[in-house]
């Protein structure tokens, strides 16, 4: 019998599981016990049933392999009799989330800090996905965040690190180690939602596109499906090779960190179709020739057109998107006569919908689009749904979105990011804002006057579970609004998120420069919330 090995610990500060897991830099997770601490207090909350089965995978970042394999011996010394790892570590978050489900897992361990920077001087996250394949939900993280706190063991077994690429099965302990293929099991989920033949036929009929892995996860799973299955060229997939630091890259699909992608979708030489997926793979770009599609148009547009796909014909339910998000899903919902869901910043609020058939497509302005065939946002998925949609209605992406516009009108919208801020300052303005609250309505900003301002809470419908102080909205008269947040995802300092948005009608100008037309939002944001004052930045550092 294997000998269980006890080792003595004490608790580290600050193992607060945020909005996706616990991220710190990779000299935190260094410290000796510190990885260990935080899994074995997953393992004391969830407590698996004897023999149940863990999944373990993660984006390939810099420390992946050390913590994978300590996972795997702690696995078997907590009672997991099934260990299941994608090859050399790797599992995109979507692919996690379809190998929890497809093979009955108790849940998993994800091991990502999405797109945040990789590398000895980076960032490193732990996740833990529940048997739905979704994130943890708050009852659980709130746990596992108690339990760190008095935590004074955690458990091992003595065994060798086991080889990561080699496909097959190998005892540790107790359990049995499953090394599977991290693409074959989602790619195939992917060719039963879409129609690959007519993709097919849009390839060989001349369609082009670019997509840029970033040096991060989704590189092997778009190489198998893009150039495998569906015939794209070989080169179509850029930065296609997952590396250990991103190849010293932001592997955040955006503007900024996806310039050379922009650039290209600008200019003469475009392909008909410009994606990118980030760092973990749940999140996506989408550029057309000539036109950028911002995450919350895109979700729009996908779920206005989802049932082109085979596997959603006759079957959406309904819509969710995260607060912040603009409200151009919601137009859709009010079009096709289905529900519309409005839940707090987080894959894992969407959970509860997903599972009780609720809705069927779900998004973030984050760039994260999903559906219910897993429970995490899906980059890829995005794409190949934008390509089904293309193929078969035979048009181009700036068609399919100036067509959207004329019928539903156009939600400008854009989100300021002030990163790496002084935390004290992120508080201060937080503070001011919400004491500003009760006295806002009835104020005015230039032509803008405020109709609403609260702080955003919200109520599970399926459940009834409530989750307050999710974001400060200040809503005016004429529909446009700003959302300010602190983001959960970063690992130092404190992110500034400030949304704006104005809506369009149809027969108003719904193609003029962005920028502008949400100045008016912009001057009112600092007038109502002193961000140069608190923040010292005198301009956003990233616009999305």
């Amino acid at each position: 019998m294997t000998q269980i090995v006890t080792v003595p610990t004490t608790p580290f500060e600050g193992q607060a599981p945020g909005t996706s897991g616990l991220r710190k830099k990779v000299k935190v997770f260094q410290q000796p016990g510190y990885a260990e601490n935080f899994i074995q207090s997953v393992f004391d909350v969830v407590q698996p049933e004897p023999g149940a089965v863990l999944v373990i995978g993660g984006d390939g970042r810099f420390h992946n392999r050390t913590v994978i394999q300590q996972a795997i011996r702690m696995a078997a010394a907590n009672g997991y009799g099934r260990v299941i790892v994608g090859q050399g570590g790797i599992l995109s978050t979507p692919a996690a989330s379809h190998v929890i489900r497809k093979y009955g897992a108790s849940g998993g361990l994800v091991l990502s800090a999405s797109h945040n920077p990789g590398g000895p001087d980076e960032d490193f996250g732990i996740k833990y996905n529940i048997a739905n394949g979704g994130p943890a939900p708050e009852s659980v993280t709130g746990a596992v965040h108690g339990r760190t706190g008095t935590i004074d063991r955690w458990l091992t077994v003595e065994a060798d690190d086991i080889d990561l690429d080699r496909i097959g099965e190998v005892p540790v302990g107790a359990a049995k180690v499953q090394i599977i293929d991290p693409v074959a099991d989602y790619a195939d989920l992917m060719e039963a939602l879409f129609d690959f033949a007519a993709i097919r036929k849009a390839v060989s009929s001349g369609f082009t596109m670019r997509f840029d892995a970033m040096s991060a996860v989704t590189g092997p799973y778009a190489k198998a499906i893009l150039e495998g299955r569906l015939g794209f060229p070989a080169g179509t997939v850029v930065n296609g090779e997952p590396l250990e630091d991103f190849g010293g890259h932001h592997p955040d699909p955006n503007l900024i960190h996806a310039k050379a992608l922009y650039d290209l979708m600008m200019s003469a030489e475009a392909p008909d179709l410009g994606a990118a997926s980030d760092g973990d793979g749940d999140r996506n770009l989408i550029i057309g020739r000539h036109r950028f599609i911002t995450p919350s148009d895109s979700l729009a547009m996908l779920a206005a057109n989802i049932e082109i796909a085979p596997a959603y014909r006759g079957r959406l339910s309904g819509i969710a998107r995260s607060m912040p998000t603009s409200a151009a899903a919601d137009r859709v919902a009010e079009g096709l006569g289905v529900p519309v869901f409005e839940t707090p910043t987080g894959w894992k609020f969407f959970g509860n919908l997903l599972d009780a058939g609720r809705v069927t497509i779900c998004g973030e302005e984050s760039a994260g689009t999903g559906s219910d065939h897993v429970r995490e946002k899906d980059g890829l998925w995005a794409v190949l749904l934008w390509l089904n949609i293309l193929a078969v209605r035979g048009i181009s992406v700036d068609e399919l979105a100036r067509e959207h516009w004329a019928r539903y009108g156009r939600n400008y919208y854009a989100r300021h990011d002030y990163e790496g801020i002084a935390s004290e300052g992120a508080k201060a303005l937080m503070d001011g804002i919400t004491a500003r609250l009760p006295m806002l309505p009835g104020s005015r900003f230039g032509a803008l006057t405020v109709g609403q301002a609260d702080s955003f809470s919200y109520t599970d419908p399926v459940d009834g579970s409530v989750s307050a102080n999710q974001g400060l909205r200040v809503l005016f008269e004429d529909g446009s609004r700003i959302v300010f947040r602190l983001s959960g995802t970063g690992t130092q300092g404190a992110t500034l998120r400030v949304y704006l948005e104005r809506y369009e009608p149809p027969l108003g100008d719904i193609d003029a420069d962005t920028g502008t037309m949400l100045q008016p939002q912009i001057e009112a944001a600092e007038a109502i919330a002193a961000i140069a004052q608190h923040t010292g930045r005198s301009a956003p550092d990233v616009i999305t």
